[in-house]
């Protein structure tokens, strides 16, 4: 007698095996029902937690055919013991590439308006401006800021972006911003009257940033305020020295400096 195999579904109705692949930390993967899209942060005993690029995380089951990866259907599995483990985002909170070699710096640039926003700037998007190939450079402040632009000479190929502390409607930051209209030159700013009180509070270990009277000088005074040293470079790495991540940072120049690296980077369009 024949030997008839006890599955009986026809072979163009079977699924198609899909590739087994170890949810190390680092990998970005996509669950197809919920449309979440983070990092492998953790993998247990039949689950996996995901952090999305704004911190979120989501703890889903690790099922067959659970997952896209790169648009294709994969299975996670936990990874073998003793896998190395990898931090799964840079401090700006993108993906980290392991072993990624720096970029020859492109002709674009970013400017800031002083020696602490660049090192902000390089705290918190170091990893990113590498890999990208950008420059920041700082400028001591914006009032020669078109002529700046216009020695720069930004075209197509080299793009500059700018940060301008304090841009807000009516002030001379936003007049000085205005006058530049070059197409391939981007000024941005943040609201904030300096760099310092775009850290939160929260992470330097203060209520808030205090009020500083008109016509003295802010970083001066918020020293005086908080019973700091009157040195304000000190100051400012005791600030910095808290910034771990962008956690760390108000939205309002997360999305800010996002979009000069945005700007900048962008591909030639004809």
């Amino acid at each position: 007698m024949r030997q008839y195999s006890p599955d009986l579904t026809p072979p163009w109705k079977k699924p198609k095996p899909v590739p087994e692949v170890p949810a190390d930390p680092g990998l970005v993967v996509e669950e197809p029902g919920t449309g979440f899209c983070g990092a492998v942060i953790r993998c247990e005993a039949g689950t996996v937690t995901l952090e999305d690029r704004f911190g979120k995380h989501r703890v889903f089951p690790l099922e067959p055919r659970g997952f896209l990866l790169e648009g294709k259907v994969v299975t996670l599995v936990r990874p073998a013991a003793g896998a190395p483990v990898r931090p799964s985002r840079t401090a700006s909170g993108s993906v980290a590439v392991p072993g990624a070699r720096a970029r020859v710096a492109r002709a674009g640039r970013i400017y800031v308006e002083g020696r602490h926003d660049a090192e902000l700037v390089e705290r918190v998007w170091g990893d990113d401006l590498r890999i990208e190939g950008v420059v920041v450079e700082y400028l001591e402040g914006i009032d020669d800021l078109p002529a700046i632009v216009a020695d720069f000479a930004p075209g197509p190929d080299a793009r500059l972006g700018v940060l301008v502390d304090h841009l807000v409607p009516g002030t001379k930051e936003s007049r000085i911003a205005d006058s530049v209209t070059s197409n391939h030159a981007l000024v941005v700013g943040h609201p904030y009257i300096d760099i310092w009180e775009a850290v939160k509070p929260s992470s330097v270990g203060i209520p808030a940033w205090p009020r500083v009277p008109h016509g003295q000088d802010w970083k001066t005074g918020v020293c005086r305020a908080l019973g700091w040293p009157e040195n304000t470079g000190a100051a400012w790495q005791h600030i910095l020295s808290h910034v771990r991540s962008y956690k760390d940072l108000e939205p309002e120049l997360l999305g800010r400096v996002e979009e000069l690296i945005d700007f900048v980077t962008a591909p030639e369009t004809a």
